[in-house]
């Protein structure tokens, strides 16, 4: 029952009662008087009646009190359904909503793919604060063996990914620990690169449709991801310099910023890719600015060109079916085979190192793949007094006339590497890959 007191110190009346099973005091500036008294006491008498209906309103009487959120909590605890942190599911897509932004257009799509198709389903309905390390390895453990092998361990460490940027968040905002850590990835498989041969990119490119062979020809001598010669725009081809500047990128319908800042670069033009490309620019329809686009000048729609062009022409020349993506490591291995500089690679490639090279092009690297002990037969007969040629090397009159006093004549070779003769032969390098074919202009 509730009731009227007295405060000591000041003389005041206020109110003492029980709600929730909790003493609220809430105190006036009424000094205690026989109309004042009488006055709480109609006020109390309410109040009481009011929690005894269960429709008593803490904030309406005493709006301003301390009290109002303690018992607005305790209130919200004994609804039906209450949780003390949110469902997987919609703090899940409350994260991404407010992380998409800073996402490219192909990884929100794919992580909401994660969320709807993979984790929502089966975490949606649990606290995030419940979900334990023992859920999360059941889970993936369960997906690992439903899948029969089809599911590949790259994958499911995707989505077990995005499970875990959903857990750090809610951690970080309602104070508990975070499930998944020390939880070790799969095993993933090592991917193995699948480049044209030399062979296969002559025959694609004689065979493709003529206002097709630009695109590719391109594609394979310069390296450029999808997204970036999609949106490759006249405005980023410097002739001058002999240059093609990766600048931005067109996917799923969207521009964006490249991949990341490393890719942001300027490609050296092979006199093939030079000549391609001014001969194509000569041609153009100035109202156009997209170097290749559609029949409207919009942008390329890649599952257009997967569907008409790249699919069916590989099965109608027999060859094995691989992502256009596998130009971008044909002209990787093109540039290894052909001795370039894997510095100067990289740059082309957008690598901020030449780790990427040594890791995937390892085999395509001349100076790793030769066994035959050249490269330390010719470091020890620069270097070591007396040494004596190999065997299997045989003494000409030609060789002796070229080089009669052995002598290593790398002066000479940097010489010629800047002559007219040295750029002739960089021509003639590419000329020998592509055979003569009809140019045409996509359309």
């Amino acid at each position: 029952m509730g009731n009227i007191r007295k405060k000591d110190n000041t003389g005041n009346l206020y109110f003492d009662f029980q709600h929730q099973k909790v003493r609220c005091r809430e105190y006036t500036s009424l000094p205690d008087t026989k109309a004042n008294r009488k006055k709480l006491e109609v006020i109390m008498e309410r109040i009481e009646a009011e929690i005894t209906l269960g429709s008593f309103e803490y904030a309406k009487y005493f709006p301003n009190s301390s009290m109002v959120k303690k018992i607005a909590d305790i209130e919200a605890k004994q609804k039906p359904g209450y949780t003390k942190t949110p469902l997987f599911k919609a703090f899940a897509l409350e994260w991404f909503s407010e992380m998409e932004p800073t996402w490219r257009a192909s990884t929100a799509q794919s992580y909401l793919r994660y969320l709807n198709v993979r984790l929502i389903p089966h975490f949606g309905e649990m606290e995030v604060s419940q979900i334990t390390k023992a859920d999360i390895l059941k889970y993936r453990s369960n997906v690992a063996k439903q899948s029969d092998g089809k599911l590949k361990p790259k994958t499911i460490n995707k989505f077990i990914k995005c499970l875990n940027m959903v857990m750090n968040e809610a951690a970080d905002r309602y104070n508990f620990t975070p499930p998944h850590l020390n939880i070790k990835p799969l095993k993933e498989e090592k991917v193995h690169i699948e480049p044209f041969s030399i062979n296969e990119v002559n025959l694609i490119l004689s065979s493709v449709r003529p206002d097709w062979r630009d695109y590719l020809l391109v594609r394979f001598f310069t390296g450029m991801r999808t997204g970036e010669i999609d949106g490759l725009k006249w405005e980023n081809i410097d002739f001058e310099r002999r240059e093609i500047l990766i600048r931005e990128t067109f996917s799923m319908g969207r521009w964006e910023y490249t991949k990341n800042d490393g890719s942001q670069r300027e490609i050296e033009m092979s006199s093939i890719v030079y000549n391609t490309l001014k001969e194509r620019y000569d041609h153009r329809d100035p109202d156009i600015e997209m170097v290749f686009h559609a029949n409207n000048g919009s942008p390329i729609h890649t599952p257009n060109f997967l569907r008409r062009v790249w699919t069916p022409l590989l099965a109608y020349l027999h060859l094995k079916y691989r992502k256009p993506y596998q130009t971008r490591h044909t002209a990787a291995t093109l540039w290894l085979a052909a001795g370039e500089n894997p510095n100067w690679i990289a740059k082309q490639m957008g690598h901020s190192t030449t780790n990427m090279l040594f890791s995937v092009y390892a085999r395509y690297v001349p100076n790793l793949t030769r066994k035959d002990g050249s490269a330390m037969e010719r470091m020890l007969a620069s270097q070591v007094e007396g040494f004596h040629a190999p065997l299997n090397t045989k003494q000409t009159p030609e060789n002796l006339s070229q080089n009669p006093d052995g002598i290593n004549n790398q002066n000479g070779n940097d010489a010629l590497e800047n002559s007219p003769q040295a750029i002739a032969m960089e021509s003639a390098f590419w000329d020998q890959f592509i055979q003569p074919t009809q140019t045409g202009r996509q359309s």
